[in-house]
């Protein structure tokens, strides 16, 4: 049987700021009745990070509860303290302080993204998972959004820009080797190649973020190379030659057997007075 204590835990007060009045009691539950949220936008812990909470949690116990919610069956949904879970099994605990809120799954997923947010370890591209999931399922703008996680709407649109970058740059801030800085330097630059140079580059050579920040300014700086022109068909190439052979002007065609265009320059009175008189000898 879970058993009963009084008292709010430490720094939940400050997450429910503004909220309605939470329970003030808090149950001790058994582990095994405990579930993580599918929905956790935190999606990578570390186990060294894990560890050393549980040696503090064998030291001082448990210092903030755990929010959940029944799930049916007995069993309860990790709202908020994931993190503690998995530190206070592995310190063996067998139950854990909880505090047990029926709250609906949008306000579940705004409190789990919430609470990770405070945390300045969270994965910057799981942030930006997480307050998009917020947006689509709640239809809050990027105000809204703002509001409620403390932060300006540049700032949230900044965080939402990172979902554009490339798989590989999301999975190289994923695992570290990228700060949030260096995701949203990478994120301002328009072409995806580039951002996949620079992200290679900053991750072979330490680079940090001052020095993206010039490579990117530098890169957008410089004129885009033009596009090497394609190789004409055969027949086409021949008839290009012919054109200019005949008509003692530079000629360039473009196109295909089936629809192209023909471009004639000529760069003196002379020249363009021999085309006019080319053109007299093939008649009406």
């Amino acid at each position: 049987m879970a058993k009963k204590m009084h008292g709010l835990g430490r720094g939940l007060d400050s997450l429910f700021a503004g909220t309605e009045d939470w329970v003030t009691s808090i149950t001790e539950i058994p582990v095994g009745e405990l579930d993580p949220n599918p929905d956790q936008p935190r999606r990578t812990f570390s186990e060294e990070s894990i560890g050393q909470l549980a040696d503090s949690i064998r030291e001082q116990g448990i210092l903030q509860p755990l929010l959940v919610a029944p799930s049916g069956g007995g069993r309860y949904m990790i709202i908020a303290g994931e993190r503690r879970f998995r530190a206070g099994r592995l310190a063996g605990l067998e139950t854990l302080p909880c505090i047990v809120k029926d709250i609906d799954v949008i306000r579940q997923r705004e409190i789990a993204l919430i609470e990770n947010l405070q945390r300045e370890d969270l994965n910057p591209i799981e942030a930006a998972r997480g307050i998009k999931a917020l947006m689509d399922q709640c239809g809050y703008t990027q105000e809204k959004i703002g509001e409620r996680l403390g932060k300006s709407r540049p700032a949230v649109a900044n965080m939402l820009r990172l979902l554009q970058l490339p798989d590989e740059v999301t999975e190289m801030v994923k695992d570290g080797l990228l700060t949030a800085g260096h995701a949203r330097v990478l994120a301002g630059i328009p072409d995806q190649e580039e951002q996949l140079r620079l992200a290679r580059k900053a991750v072979e050579e330490g680079l940090n973020v001052r020095q993206m920040e010039q490579l990117a300014k530098n890169a957008a700086g410089k004129p885009k190379k033009k596009a090497a022109p394609k190789e004409l068909p055969a027949e086409l190439g021949e008839l290009q030659d012919k054109i200019r052979r005949k008509t003692g002007l530079k000629s360039t065609l473009t196109g295909s057997i089936r629809k192209g265009r023909i471009v004639l320059q000529y760069s003196s009175r002379e020249e363009l007075e021999r085309l006019n008189d080319l053109l007299d000898t093939l008649g009406e």
